[in-house]
């Protein structure tokens, strides 16, 4: 989930230092982990972090920025929620949340049994907002979505989006593109739009190399960090590339589940 200046969930200068983890410290490329337990700069989930942002990068085309990315990491759940209920009562229950306030990046979270995937998912948004600016809602959690996947997890298939997807193009589920991009306020996003989402972008991500250059094109429109420069939606965009574009992610999404099992029995 991403907070900033325009949502209401602003830290202030007293309420950044006020009960936040900060006596152990690592700092590795744009990652700047504060826990209040110790975590060594070798533990796999600092690696795997290393790691991601070279697939954010390279996968988009962005450039490596040094932008530090802030992360908040309390020891056990009751320590994160009395922080967050004490300091932002009108927060809804999340695992985690990335936040931006001017300049500054953060992910709060806090050590659990889906630390991987929480971490993932708000260490992308970081690394997206260090490099683009303007960027749409729905894309934003889309592409958060996709990298909180595991890349060793075959086709990079989201364990539950797969399935449903496939279920709901069974009972003639409609893709609608453009009623994500009216979706402005995070309030207004249901799971089923983060479904959505996420089919959208490993649509454009694995369909085609076409697809592929219409995504990583208007990303790149995005990294002007001065000024946003409007541009066509997406949907314009991929409907230039192919005016069937919403029937070709039916098709694509309804074999998802074919090849993802192709893919297992490959592996072995």
């Amino acid at each position: 989930m991403i907070c900033t200046l325009l949502t209401g969930c602003l830290w202030s200068k007293r309420e950044q230092t006020a009960s936040l983890p900060a006596e152990f410290r690592v700092k590795s490329g744009q990652l700047l982990l504060l826990s209040d337990f110790k975590l060594k700069e070798s533990h796999p989930l600092v690696k795997e972090l290393e790691e991601l942002r070279k697939e954010v990068n390279e996968t988009l085309d962005l450039p490596y920025q040094e932008k530090t990315i802030t992360v908040y990491l309390f020891e056990d759940k009751e320590t994160y929620q009395t922080y967050l209920s004490r300091q932002h009562p009108q927060l809804p229950d999340r695992r985690a949340f990335f936040v931006q306030q001017g300049n500054e990046l953060a992910v709060y979270t806090y050590w659990g049994d889906q630390i991987q995937e929480d971490l993932r998912h708000e260490y992308t948004h970081g690394l997206l907002h260090s490099n683009l600016s303007g960027l749409p809602l729905w894309l934003d959690e889309g592409l958060a979505e996709y990298f909180e996947v595991d890349p060793e997890r075959a086709g990079r298939l989201h364990p539950d989006y797969t399935p449903q997807l496939n279920l709901q193009i069974a009972q003639g589920w409609q893709p609608d593109l453009e009623r994500l991009e009216r979706i402005t306020e995070f309030e207004d996003l249901k799971l089923a739009d983060y479904r959505e989402a996420w089919g959208w972008v490993h649509f454009m991500l694995h369909d085609s190399p076409e697809s592929k250059q219409v995504l990583i094109d208007y990303l790149h429109q995005t990294s002007d960090q001065k000024q946003w420069a409007p541009t066509l939606p997406l949907s314009k965009k991929l409907a230039q590339m192919n005016p069937a574009y919403k029937e070709r992610l039916q098709k694509y999404l309804a074999v998802l589940p074919d090849a993802y099992s192709d893919l297992q029995q490959a592996s072995r």
